[in-house]
């Protein structure tokens, strides 16, 4: 605290002579001074900034713009390269499974719906023989039950686990049992001459026709669209490739004019070897994979297709043949009325539908068959049929008119006089067989070339890309040179 002065003037003092107290002087309040003024402290500039910023100074002079031509060239041919073998890669994977999974397995599936038909064709014409079963029809019998078990396998060891195709698998697995359970019980009461028999077999049809046939089918349609898959895999065209090595023959182009329009000389050995792979990588890629597209294509119009169309041929006939059978087994306890009011019986009503489907798919199958090889046993099976069908009517009147032991002897041949239509049935299902081997053969031969066209692109196109890649970049090397 200040002291307190307390003076007194006599000139000019008061009239009541008080004292007068004076204060020390307070300097007057100043406002605070402003900061002073600071430069800003630019951004901090990361590296790839300045990495453009080098790039653009180098690009304005000669030597960087060479540097960046070749960059670009390598880096044009390497993709092009890259891209080459990843997507022949993929359609070769696709065309191998064409020809060494899918299609097999197709086939598998068809021999699966097959061998479970003809068993029982063979199990209704063993019944109506009875005592006089042939070994070669019980051994037929056997031998489709152990093929269709052993197709089964194959299908299941190929399918996804939990996928639709392994339910259908599990599924057939789980009836084939069975149903040999009930062909057995109707064979033995058969022999023993128990009536019962037929109402056995009539089941053990009624399993296969409504159960095992319809998911055995499904399983093929499964692997077919499996094996149309592959094929779309396969068959394209790689327009990604293809559009890079237009590109960067187009970006050689370029560089070697702008090389000879500066120093005017023609040739610069690396960008003429850099072409030159890159050319040669363009035209294996345009040649192989048109000739594995024909190949492919070859082998389903001329392979497939007739194989699909076969099988149907080979599977209405067995139909065929069973109903035929089963007609006589049943001896009109089973009957189907037709829209017009008329009864028929129902085995021989669907021989019909079935004789029926075999005479369309024959002619389609005639008509696919591009060789004589391949024509021949479709004819034959054409001529076949139509004597099968002449000699059932024959055996139907029979039937009609209460002359049992006739219409069997007709439809089975244990008469010595009369003309079966099981012998018909057998020509029909021999000719179909070797129809079916010729055609897996013609469809063999076609994917094996369309396969054997993409040979080796997937790695020759990548040796090459990095051949060319190498080539422009010493290429552009040499022009560097110059300027050292």
């Amino acid at each position: 605290m200040g002291e307190v002065e307390v003076t007194q003037n006599s000139s000019a003092a008061p009239p009541d002579n008080r004292a007068v107290l004076t204060l020390p002087a307070v300097p007057p309040q100043q406002s605070p001074a402003p900061p002073a003024a600071t430069t800003p402290t630019p951004p901090r500039r990361t590296a790839f900034a300045e990495g453009v910023d080098r790039l653009r100074t180098a690009a304005t002079t000669e030597p960087g713009r060479l540097r960046a031509i070749g960059a670009v060239l390598a880096v044009l041919v390497i993709a092009f390269g890259a891209v080459t073998a990843w997507q022949t890669t993929s359609r070769a994977t696709a065309a191998d499974d064409v020809l060494h999974s899918s299609q097999p397995l197709s086939s598998d599936a068809a021999d699966i719906y097959r061998s479970l038909a003809d068993a029982n064709t063979m199990a209704s014409s063993g019944y109506l023989a009875g005592l006089q079963e042939t070994t070669a029809t019980r051994s037929r019998y056997e031998t489709d039950i152990r093929t269709a078990a052993a197709k089964l396998v194959t299908a299941a060891a190929n399918s996804d686990p939990g996928s639709p195709s392994a339910a259908t698998i599990a599924k057939l697995n789980e009836l084939l049992p069975r149903y040999k359970g009930l062909v057995e019980s109707a064979r033995a009461n058969n022999r023993q001459g128990f009536p019962v028999g037929g109402a056995y077999l009539r089941t053990a049809n009624d399993t296969m026709q409504n159960q095992m046939l319809p998911a055995a089918e499904d399983l093929y349609q499964k692997e077919n669209e499996r094996l149309r898959s592959d094929y779309a895999d396969a068959t394209p065209y790689p327009w990604a490739a293809i559009a890079l090595g237009v590109v960067a023959l187009a970006a050689l182009a370029w560089a070697q004019r702008r090389n000879y329009h500066r120093t005017n000389r023609v040739l610069n050995h690396g960008l003429v070897a850099a072409t030159t792979a890159t050319f040669i990588v363009l035209a294996w890629l345009l040649a192989g994979h048109t000739l594995a597209r024909a190949g492919l294509n070859g082998s389903y119009a001329h392979g497939v297709r007739s194989l699909n169309v076969l099988h149907d041929a080979r599977i209405a006939s067995l139909k065929a043949r069973s109903d035929e059978n089963l007609t006589l087994v049943s001896r009109g306890a089973e009957t189907k009325t037709l829209k017009d009011g008329t009864v028929m019986d129902a085995y021989d009503w669907a021989y019909d539908q079935e004789i029926g489907k075999l005479a369309k798919t024959l002619t389609g199958a005639g008509a696919l068959a591009d060789d004589a090889a391949g024509r021949k046993p479709v004819q034959v099976a054409n001529q076949s049929m139509k004597v099968w069908k002449s000699r059932h009517e024959l055996a139907r009147q029979a039937n009609d008119s209460g002359d049992y032991q006739k219409a069997r002897d007709r439809v089975i041949g244990t008469s010595a006089q009369a003309q079966s239509t099981g012998e018909c049935f057998d020509s029909v299902d021999a000719s179909l067989a070797s129809a079916l081997t010729h055609e897996t053969d013609e469809f063999k031969q076609a994917a094996g070339d369309g396969l054997g066209a993409m040979t080796g692109l997937p790695e020759g196109s990548a040796a090459l890309a990095v051949l060319g890649a190498a080539g422009a970049v010493l290429g552009i090397g040499r022009r560097l040179s110059e300027y050292r």
